[in-house]
């Protein structure tokens, strides 16, 4: 799956490119202006598969995706992006129904912005998804690993996770960041502001208490056949990761993974 650009601070920005998706043409141009002025190389689309076409050329830094793209579905396009890559995405939406932001965080958006919206409030949330991002990028770097605890196995280069028998679990893109988050960490307090960074979303209370609903969703997949909770709430810390996690055995050439 594509990842983003390496972090780099300020001097990096010009290498970042950002995929500005609207039907609107004043507001793609406008945003593009934005962002060119800021140092970013933007790109322009207005339906998915111009956005596919873009993905498939360029490396592409982030998203930003109106909802409302006039015959195509925003969710949609969200969903296709996600299924092909990792790039992260903004949302920009008039509507103002939780259950689109909801929905559109659980297909794996980062972060949602209401119209109207102020410039330096978009801004601000591509600087803050970018540093989410280059948080995750330096913390999970390292050759890819499979690791197993409880019955599972868990492989970083597949992205996937599959029980004892080989059966594979059904897990969102954030489910299973929030996963990986946690059992490379095992037995180790992770806050919910220590997630929201790792695993994104916007720096909101709201968004924060979706950490929640996400770990909730989490332990339901994962907890089912244990007799003891894999993912622990520490009172006013937080949440940790209570499984045994081992490095499995390469068995091609009988060497172990490492975290």
């Amino acid at each position: 799956m594509q990842g983003s650009d390496p972090p780099g601070g300020a001097s990096s920005v010009s290498k970042r490119t950002l995929l500005v998706v609207d039907d609107n043409v004043g507001l793609r141009r406008m945003l593009r202006t934005l962002f060119e002025t800021e140092g970013f190389a933007v790109l322009e689309a207005a339906t998915q598969s111009q956005v596919l076409q873009h993905l498939a050329r360029r490396r592409v830094s982030l998203i930003t995706l109106d909802l409302a793209l006039g015959s195509e579905d925003g969710l949609a396009v969200a969903r296709a992006v996600r299924v092909r890559s990792s790039v992260p995405i903004i949302m920009i939406t008039a509507k103002r129904e939780d259950v689109d932001r909801i929905v559109g965080l659980e297909l794996g958006a980062d972060d949602y912005i209401s119209k109207p919206f102020n410039n330096r409030e978009v801004l601000a949330r591509v600087r803050a998804v970018l540093r989410r991002t280059d948080i995750q990028q330096v913390d999970m770097v390292g050759p890819p690993v499979t690791l197993s605890f409880a019955g599972y196995e868990l492989s970083t280069e597949a992205r996937r996770i599959v029980t004892s028998d080989g059966v594979a679990v059904d897990l969102t893109s954030r489910e299973y960041l929030l996963l990986e988050v946690f059992v490379r960490r095992a037995g180790r307090i992770l806050s919910r502001a220590q997630l929201l960074d790792l695993v994104g979303g916007a720096d909101s209370d709201p968004l924060e208490r979706s950490i929640d609903t996400l770990v909730g969703r989490l332990r339901r997949k994962i907890d089912t056949s244990n007799s003891c909770e894999l993912i622990k709430t520490v009172r006013g810390a937080g949440y940790i990761f209570t499984g045994k996690v081992t490095p499995v055995r390469d068995r091609s050439n009988g060497s172990e993974s490492a975290t």
